[in-house]
């Protein structure tokens, strides 16, 4: 009996409070995306501007509903979370790194870091709900193209932040990330810094194995860590594009391998 009853999963921190709060989570976003589109982003995007201060606008406004919403499941205990070294993000010409635990990490990382651009799926641009926000934004569309490197590198070197999560997709679950060589060659193009940020949840959850009523037994932990920055300089000086991204791209590979794994 003592066997059964350990190996059994037990629900606990109040599961049916949230299985309902995580269904109102996923509804708020689909209204929440649909009311930006519609209502709010037009707006925002046609008051009178430059087209700078316009773009400036309707990206804090995406990062403003997306932090509204992680602070709807924090407040309602669906999610717990905590950052450490957010101060250090959202400078200028920093590409941002980041694994790829959950569905909903980067809704918490765009809603706490509000001027940054990002790469996007390019599947996104094809969601009702979604196609909208990440448009009027001008996020960047992965769609696996140089054009996209390129402009990618171009936002770099115009000073903006930008977000990528260069597995593009949710890492498995009990796996290091991999990472494909596209944001090292971004960041050889255009970044001056690279600053990782080791996502961490706890259970997992929104996996791409989960469908999204699987509520875990217990409250979802996140933990987001921004590590220490990278030198971009250090890779590419005296050594050709090519080489240089690989060498960023390895270093990525066993940096988040041991801090995933500490």
């Amino acid at each position: 009996m003592d066997l059964v009853a350990d190996t059994t999963k037990r629900r606990a921190d109040a599961w049916p409070w949230r299985f309902v709060c995580t269904v109102l989570s996923f509804a708020l976003f689909g209204v929440g995306g649909l009311v930006l589109r519609l209502l709010i982003l037009p707006v925002v995007m046609h008051w009178p501007a430059p087209l700078a201060v316009r773009r400036r606008r309707a990206r804090r406004t995406v990062g403003r509903a997306f932090w509204l919403h992680s602070q709807f499941m924090f407040r309602t205990g669906v999610v717990a979370y905590r950052f450490e070294g957010l101060e250090r993000l959202g400078r200028p010409g920093q590409m941002i790194v980041a694994n790829h635990p959950s569905l909903i990490d980067v809704v918490f990382l765009i809603g706490h870091v509000p001027d940054a651009n990002c790469v996007v799926k390019h599947s996104l641009w094809k969601n009702p709900f979604m196609r909208g926000p990440i448009s009027v934004a001008q996020y960047i569309s992965n769609d696996g193209s140089a054009d996209m490197l390129d402009r990618a590198a171009d936002v770099l070197r115009e000073g903006q932040t930008l977000i990528v999560f260069p597995e593009g997709t949710r890492t498995t679950p009990g796996q290091a990330p991999v990472f494909h060589r596209g944001a090292s060659a971004i960041a050889v193009r255009g970044a001056t810094i690279i600053t990782p940020v080791f996502i961490t949840v706890k259970p997992t959850t929104l996996t791409k194995a989960d469908p999204w009523y699987h509520v875990p037994h217990r409250r979802v932990q996140m933990h987001f860590r921004v590590g220490e920055d990278i030198n971009v300089a250090s890779f590419s000086e005296a050594a050709p594009a090519p080489i240089a991204s690989r060498r960023i791209n390895e270093h990525l590979h066993r940096l988040y391998a041991r801090e995933l794994q500490a």
